[in-house]
């Protein structure tokens, strides 16, 4: 009796181990729908939902170290490439070289890395990184956008979903001019000149000319300052419909027809001029709150103003 229980209990102590040692994942082959559909969001844009569905594969499925690689190269990408995200996009190279060092797309990961550091403004890490690359193969690095390509520069291939994205970042006053397929070739074209010329500058070592470095800061800085005004000023401000309404009554006199004289022969009613009345009622909110905002600024950064000096 004694034997027969205690081989129930190594029994069951086995069976206990084996499901503590399963990685309780599935199949890389059922993985297959789900690479599908992220890249199928990639090609509308949905770059933050493309994201989640590549990590949902590598923390559900059962992946081997080569297609891991990929998609964590693949997401490092969409963060670069995209969403202008270099400090997760930076993360996620590390995450490849640190846990795939044997993977062939490595070269090309080195390369992503010191591009990330240069645009973190970390030009000496990126001196450092560069140094410790090894010779690139670029014939090796796998495939990670999906689309059609649409053009090749030496080993870097241009898809249509690339295309689409750049056209996508123009103004929207711009971004309908390249919308048809003739303007598409030709914005394509536009866009490997620039590419090309930017290649041929840096080879030139433009990138340190203080000229090129000077022209980023200021650059830089003005992109730094629309973006805080954007947060704290621009998302702020909400224009009602009962706003338009006031403001209108407000300033009735000012979107009337008038003569040579300045007298008012025709009131225009709201319904005819609203666009114009929302504009200005926005332009007014705007500058009101910027100058409340920079007037904070002066009083907590104590400034001080010597308007005698100026000459």
């Amino acid at each position: 009796m004694r034997k027969r229980l205690l081989l129930h209990v190594v029994v069951l102590f086995a069976i206990v181990l084996a499901g503590g040692c399963g990685s309780g994942k599935r199949p890389a082959g059922e993985a297959e729908k789900v690479r599908e559909f992220a890249a199928d969001l990639v090609n509308r844009s949905l770059f933050s939902q493309a994201i989640r569905e590549y990590e949902s594969c590598l923390r559900d499925y059962d992946l081997d170290a080569n297609e891991a690689a990929n998609l964590q190269y693949a997401i490092g990408n969409l963060y670069f490439e995209r969403l202008h995200n270099y400090a997760d996009a930076l993360a996620w190279y590390l995450k490849v070289k640190h846990f795939h060092p044997e993977s062939p797309i490595v070269p090309e990961v080195n390369k992503k890395i010191v591009a990330c550091l240069e645009r973190l403004d970390r030009s000496a890490d990126a001196r450092q990184a560069l140094d410790e690359t090894v010779q690139l193969d670029p014939s090796r690095v796998q495939k990670s956008r999906p689309g059609a390509v649409v053009a090749r520069i030496g080993s870097r291939e241009i898809t249509l979903s690339d295309l689409d994205f750049e056209i996508d970042q123009l103004p929207p006053t711009v971004r309908e001019q390249f919308r048809n397929r003739e303007t598409k070739l030709q914005y394509l074209r536009e866009y490997v000149a620039t590419e090309l010329l930017y290649d041929t500058a840096r080879r030139a070592g433009l990138e340190n000319d203080q000229q090129v470095v000077d022209g980023a800061f200021q650059a830089r800085k003005a992109l730094m300052v629309r973006r805080l005004l954007q947060d704290k000023v621009a998302d702020r401000i909400n224009v009602s419909e009962g706003d338009i309404d006031l403001y209108y009554r407000a300033h009735r006199e000012d979107y009337a027809e008038k003569n040579d004289k300045g007298k008012v022969v025709r009131e225009k009613p709201l319904s005819e001029v609203q666009q114009q009345v929302a504009q200005d009622l926005y332009r007014d909110k705007y500058q009101r709150a910027f100058q409340e905002l920079i007037g904070g600024m002066i009083q907590s950064e104590g400034v001080q103003f010597f308007d005698d000096q100026v000459k």
